[in-house]
């Protein structure tokens, strides 16, 4: 299988892109610069395909969208890059991964980022920048936007399987040294929905946490909502995610 994973030059990213290479996935990596092709020189060196791109800039996501298919069909595509503070919020955990949704070849399954966060965010749309221009929202409003993000898709598209995942607060460099879950539990659900044949596998519109369903924002599912999001970036990126 042929597995993309934004943000894998270090942290859960590029865990889970040398997990998939051990286990004999093709894994496609991507950097946010060349300079940074360095940090993923180990695993390219054994094989893995790499994109380059800034997700920040819309116009450098639109290129890692065309690198990608210029790679062939993925199998599935890990929408793993965040930040956790500064105006780049918004473009990188939700703009990026709608853009990339909207513009690459269709895959047969999608997994999306979130995080335990994501029930303190708001869902309201008034406002938000989703240039980065200026700061606007917060973290938790990005996990709580991307995580209904995936859950649209799995509705719009019945023949994609579409989920988002809780990581739990692991020590990466995003997380810190003390953070208290298992770095492995980390990325093991991402590596588990992108390739697994089991049943709970093949499902979709999920919200996941160390392989287990778990209750989302009530939110995520709520329809208008997804629709009002969806409209808010197909206007502010002139591409829209059409229906099935």
């Amino acid at each position: 299988m042929r597995v993309l994973i934004t943000g894998s030059a270090d942290g859960l990213g590029r865990l889970a892109a040398a997990q998939l290479m051990r286990e004999g996935h093709d894994v496609v990596v991507h950097v946010r610069r060349p300079d940074r092709l360095d940090a993923v020189a180990d695993l390219t060196s054994r094989g893995a395909m790499a994109v380059v791109g800034d997700l920040a800039d819309v116009g450098q996501v639109r290129h890692v969208a065309e690198q990608a298919d210029a790679l062939g069909r993925m199998h599935a595509v890990i929408h793993n890059a965040g930040v956790y503070s500064g105006a780049a919020i918004m473009p990188v955990n939700v703009v990026a991964p709608y853009l990339l949704t909207a513009l690459m070849q269709r895959p047969n399954r999608l997994v999306y980022l979130s995080s335990g966060m994501h029930l303190g965010g708001r869902a309201r749309l008034d406002g938000i920048d989703w240039s980065g221009r200026r700061p606007s929202g917060t973290y938790s409003d990005s996990k709580l936007f991307v995580t209904a993000l995936a859950a649209a898709v799995a509705r719009l598209w019945p023949d994609v399987r579409s989920n988002s995942v809780d990581p739990g607060w692991v020590p990466t460099r995003m997380g810190g040294a003390g953070a208290p879950d298992d770095l492995r539990e980390g990325h093991r659900t991402q590596e588990w929905l992108a390739t697994s044949d089991d049943a709970e596998a093949l499902t979709s519109g999920g919200h996941w946490h160390h392989r287990r369903r778990r209750r989302a924002h009530p939110s995520v599912t709520d329809e208008a909502f997804q629709n009002a999001l969806l409209d808010s970036l197909a206007a502010f990126t002139g591409v829209a995610i059409a229906a099935e």
